[in-house]
């Protein structure tokens, strides 16, 4: 019944409206486990929002008491540090863990197991350059001039399910502003044109190091459009995120 209750949960007319479901369940191997749904129903393997949210929720309502823990999402168990004043929660930060950068693991095809960076994408009359990663899902990062012009609704569904990418991919349009800040636009695997997203803005910065517009081991702004989130490629190869996450609303949820 999961998939479907995430599609009526998400539907923005007759269900809540959201990018998807987030369940939170007991973990053998963690201090708690996370399952995330699209707002089409497909599982998916890891979400830095999703991580966010789920920290927060988790620590302000008791499931957890300490600021320090573990979440376990399909993809991998990440460590997860909570700021918080007067048990409100301020702000995560969460290891990500290390990118996976060969292509095969992204998974992509093509001729060889190599890293994918500023590779030619042809999309019929198209050309862009193309740096693929997995933050334990598949991204699909292009660096463009000016973030007005990202083509989401153009492009991103047809790279979304571009055959190239067997379990589909995340599809970023990014501006690098300068080292240290990053313009940001997204369209998620399973959901579309979205605000934000978490292991989307990790692998941007990523992607920007691996092109050298950024460095390792030093903080990067990117600006969603749902809010900042700050990024950091360590020297030991791990991605940080550091953001917030904000209650909206509590209630019981009735389905059809």
């Amino acid at each position: 019944m999961l998939p479907d209750l995430a599609m009526e949960v998400s539907n923005v007319h007759t269900g809540i409206g959201s990018d998807g479901m987030i369940l939170i369940q007991p973990s053998d191997t963690a201090d708690l486990g996370m399952r995330i749904f699209n707002k089409d129903g497909s599982e998916g393997m890891n979400c830095g929002n999703g991580l966010r949210c789920t920290a927060k929720y988790a620590y302000e309502q008791g499931i957890i008491d300490s600021e320090c823990f573990r979440i376990e999402t399909k993809a991998r168990i990440v460590e997860v540090s909570l700021t918080v004043v007067e048990g409100i929660v301020q702000e995560v930060t969460i290891n990500m863990g290390a990118p996976l950068l060969n292509r095969f693991v992204v998974p992509m095809l093509g001729e060889d197991n190599n890293h994918v960076i500023s590779e030619p994408f042809g999309l019929g009359e198209e050309c862009l350059k193309l740096t693929a990663l997995s933050m334990g899902n598949p991204h699909a990062v292009f660096i463009i001039e000016d973030i007005k012009e990202a083509p989401l609704y153009e492009l991103g569904p047809i790279i979304e399910k571009d055959f190239r990418f067997p379990d589909r991919v995340n599809v970023e349009f990014i501006e690098i502003v300068s080292a240290t800040e990053i313009n940001f636009r997204v369209w998620e695997r399973g959901s579309g044109v979205t605000e934000a997203c978490g292991t989307g803005a990790c692998a941007a910065v990523v992607a920007a190091v691996l092109n050298g517009h950024a460095k390792r081991n030093e903080d990067v702004v990117v600006h969603l459009q749902g809010g900042n989130l700050v990024i950091k490629w360590d020297h030991d190869g791990v991605v940080w995120m550091t953001g917030s996450a904000h209650k909206i609303a509590t209630g019981t949820y009735y389905t059809n």
